[in-house]
């Protein structure tokens, strides 16, 4: 079993800045690839952006320029820097870890920007 708990969220203005942290502990292998989605009210959760444990990232076309994903792999935690925030990225934001073909998922954490 592998457990997420994530961190870091918040209320902050537009054009602010907020650092998402998610640690990971249970049964890790040195593989996987770990990522944050998010979910606003009435739609569907959403991609935000993935890591894998070589450093490789993808980052949804919305986000692209103004958050970064970054990974410890000692630490097995993984961080998404969210820069020039908008209304329209408040949602709750997921952590994920892909690992042994299996997807396990954080309680999630509300990030909210106001206009």
């Amino acid at each position: 079993q592998v457990q997420l708990v994530e961190s870091g969220g918040g209320l902050v203005q537009a054009g602010g800045s907020l650092r998402l942290s998610c640690a990971a502990s249970g049964s890790i292998s040195s593989r996987n690839v770990m990522g944050w989605y998010r979910q606003a009210p009435g739609k569907q959760r959403e991609l935000v952006a993935t890591i894998t444990s070589g450093g490789a990232t993808n980052y949804a076309d919305s986000v692209e320029g103004r958050f970064t994903i970054s990974r410890d792999n000692a630490k097995d935690t993984v961080y998404l820097q969210m820069n020039s925030l908008k209304p329209e990225d408040t949602a709750v934001y997921y952590c994920n870890i892909f690992i042994r073909a299996h997807y396990y998922w954080g309680q999630g954490t509300q990030v909210t920007v106001s206009s």
